[in-house]
């Protein structure tokens, strides 16, 4: 049987902790995968070296996982197609927005027989529709693509203390080969049909998390934080079962689902942001580039975009927290909507 030959499709703080695991799980499976992991890394300079030098030479990533080290058989490449080349098992974990620039770029590269998994915890939502990034990437190369997702704060999971993830796979072929290569003792997954689900619930959680943030921010207490959550998951699942009537409700009850939304609300940036913001009334943007590093708030962006998409359908009233945060943050609502209104 010819082995399988994993790409890892990203390099940044989640991309690192992940490929840590994949490095260590391709080793333990030598029946299934080659040793060596591609992993393609954004070339960027650190210290007057360029990135790829560094961590193939430290086995660390020292400007987004710094002090973790990973396996021999992780390479660093700079180059996408290099990276890619020949690859049967691609692992997406990159920022939405390079999406569809860095599929074009891989067409023609990857093994015919290849599959991926998306790691991608965003959507891409338009007045006209919703598009889920693993639909786009099955599309952009022609095959096969599952999501994961689940309550994974990446510093946590590189420490290896324990934690759940969801894997939603149409193909149960497919579903075992991700287990193989994602579980571990301390990173425990489920595998589920439900992948539209599985995306769902981890890009709509981030609205939920700021609006959890703005009640920190007030100081409100557990009770109210407590409310919001419970609040925001039941406007997740409307919002998977009046527009995707495929989502499942048990998937809300997932790793993907509950837990993530309870880890992002206690300690996820949308917290940590829109506390700060409602603490000091600077703008988002702004605290954006004091707090974050360089990356980028999805759950504010996220909460544009569904008022954008509930707006073209005359159902903003049916989600008053998603409605909620919008106004509070775009359209400078008082803070104390968020329990005033929802």
């Amino acid at each position: 049987m010819t082995k399988e030959r994993v790409c890892v499709i990203g390099s940044g703080n989640w991309g690192s902790a992940v490929g840590k695991i994949i490095g260590e799980n391709v080793l333990k499976h030598s029946d299934l995968f080659e040793p060596e992991v591609r992993q393609w890394v954004f070339q960027e300079d650190f210290k007057g070296e360029k990135l790829t030098d560094v961590i193939n030479r430290e086995r660390e990533n020292p400007k987004y996982l710094p002090g973790i080290k990973f396996t021999e058989n992780i390479k660093a490449i700079p180059d996408l197609v290099d990276a890619s080349r020949g690859a049967s098992v691609l692992v997406f974990v990159l920022p939405h927005q390079f999406v569809r620039g860095v599929c074009e770029q891989m067409k023609g590269c990857i093994a015919p027989s290849a599959k991926a998994i998306s790691l991608i915890k965003g959507l891409e939502i338009k007045p006209e529709g919703v598009t889920l990034f693993s639909e786009e990437i099955s599309r952009k190369l022609g095959i096969n693509v599952a999501a994961l997702s689940g309550a994974n704060i990446a510093d946590e999971v590189a420490l290896e203390r324990f934690c759940e993830t969801t894997i939603g796979s149409r193909s149960q072929q497919d579903g075992e080969l991700f287990f193989k290569l994602f579980n571990t003792s301390y990173f425990h997954v489920n595998v589920i049909r439900d992948y539209v689900g599985v995306e769902l619930c981890g890009a709509l959680k981030n609205v939920v998390a700021v609006g959890a943030g703005i009640s920190d921010g007030l100081g409100y207490g557990s009770n109210t934080k407590a409310a919001i959550i419970r609040l925001g998951l039941m406007e997740m699942r409307k919002f998977g079962q009046t527009f995707f009537g495929t989502v499942e409700d048990t998937t809300f009850f997932e790793s993907c689902g509950v837990a993530d939304l309870i880890t992002t609300c206690s300690g996820g940036r949308n917290r940590k942001v829109a506390e700060a913001f409602a603490k000091t009334g600077k703008p988002i943007d702004v605290l954006e580039k004091q707090m974050l590093n360089g990356q980028k708030l999805q759950g504010t962006l996220t909460a544009h975009e569904v008022h954008q998409f509930l707006s073209a359908r005359k159902l903003t009233h049916e989600f008053p927290l998603f409605e909620t945060v919008y106004r509070i943050i775009y359209e400078h609502a008082p803070l104390e909507s968020i329990v005033r209104d929802i």
